[in-house]
């Protein structure tokens, strides 16, 4: 194996003269929606910080002038059923990515843990295999959370601007000029309709509609990134252990093999601390995934009865998008448990029994750590993996036969 790490002046340890580079690599899409939104958490200088604060703040003004006058709307001034059935998958939506970005600003702390620990795991770096092994599966990360932002942003780019102007400007029964507006809004606040306030209140739905999208791309982009470095790590122990298995003369055999172990459990201390801090997005996830899918499904099969085009595309792509996020959640955690729970018996295959007996004594451990997987969670309700996501389609399928026989 070629040795990669370079000793570090200041500190006298092995580092990756890559390793900058590298995270930089990994985190690039991710990190740039989650400094627009203000919840990268970064060490700042005091300039930052100061804009930090403002982007958390500005954020939080943005969603809350579009939605609250959204949900006045819809519950005082809207008397149309149908109107508000159409309606009520977008406000939901909105205030789901609300609670989520919550919920994300309130774990920067334990970000900043899982982020500076990927930062040390890329510094530490010793050789290039194991370096390669990192790029493989920090590589899938960075791809899905591109293929997130793509479909995300698109579907919510055809929405806020093409679907809105198909609409364009009508005349209603009192005979006033209505201009379309993304989200409507309770008129007993202000008249949307007047000049300025027409242009500053679309101005202000347009910003709320990149911060909810970008909301829910961070979500996934961070169970992406963190879930995809875990599995790296097992395959750099995997790695590890057969190296020190198919060695023909076994030299310094307990220092390494201790090494190895504390990898172990340092990975899945990574892995739990990730679990607790997604789990409420998660959670949020889970829940407005089987909610909007199904909403999202019964709009696509309406528009396409009256052959309205540009909706029904649109519809498609935010459907694909609904779909693709919960099902990377789903993926990710069926990934993380096989590759956590494989550890046992990638252990027990290795030529464990050419170790000294003291020292099988560590091997052990890991075959019954691996025992409990490491796992991504929506709260008490599920675990998140394929089967859950089976489950989500179904339910969705079976809400939509009962809306629409409802509704119809």
């Amino acid at each position: 194996m070629e040795p990669l790490a370079v000793q570090d002046q200041r500190v006298g340890i092995p580092r990756n003269p890559y390793y900058e580079k590298d995270v930089v690599y990994v985190f690039k899409p991710c990190k740039w929606i989650l400094k627009s939104t203000g919840i990268w958490p970064d060490i700042l200088e005091d300039t930052n910080k100061f804009l930090q604060k403002l982007a958390v703040g500005l954020c939080n003004v943005v969603m809350l002038f579009a939605l609250i006058p959204f949900t006045l709307y819809l519950a005082v001034e809207e008397e149309d059923l149908m109107i508000v059935l159409s309606l009520i998958g977008l406000e939901t939506f909105c205030w789901i990515s609300v609670f989520k970005y919550w919920s994300l600003i309130a774990c920067r702390p334990t970000l900043k843990h899982c982020i500076e620990s990927i930062q040390d795991d890329w510094k530490k770096v010793e050789r290039t295999e194991d370096r390669n092994l990192m790029l493989k599966y920090g590589n899938v990360g960075r791809n899905l959370t591109i293929l997130c932002l793509v479909l995300m942003y698109s579907g919510g780019f055809m929405y806020h601007t093409i679907v809105q102007y198909a609409i364009g400007t009508f005349v209603d029964e009192n005979n006033r000029t209505i201009k379309p507006l993304i989200y409507p809004t309770y008129s007993g606040l202000f008249d949307p309709q007047e000049s300025p306030f027409y242009e500053i209140v679309y101005a202000v739905h347009s910003l709320c509609g990149y911060v909810v999208y970008s909301v829910t791309i961070c979500a996934c982009a961070l169970a992406a990134v963190f879930a995809t470095h875990v599995c790296g790590q097992i395959d750099i122990m995997i790695l590890r252990l057969q190296n020190l298995a198919n060695e023909k003369k076994i030299t310094n055999l307990r220092p390494r093999l201790v090494k190895i172990v504390k990898h172990h459990i340092r990975t899945l201390k990574f892995s739990a601390t990730v679990e607790t801090t997604l789990q409420l997005s998660c959670f949020l996830e889970f829940l407005g995934s089987t909610f909007l899918i199904c909403m999202v499904e019964y709009y696509t099969i309406t528009d396409w009865k009256v052959n309205n085009i540009v909706r029904l595309i649109t519809y498609i792509m935010i459907l694909s998008s609904l779909m693709f996020n919960i099902f990377i959640l789903c993926y990710i955690g069926d990934l993380l448990v096989e590759k956590t729970g494989n550890v046992g018996s990638l252990c027990f295959m290795i030529d464990w029994y050419h170790f000294p007996v003291d020292t099988i004594r560590s091997i052990i451990l890991m075959i019954c750590i691996s025992n409990c997987p490491a796992k991504i969670t929506a709260g008490p309700l599920a675990d998140l993996n394929m089967t859950t996501f089976g489950r989500i389609i179904k339910s969705t399928l079976a809400y939509l036969s009962f809306l629409r026989k409802t509704v119809e």
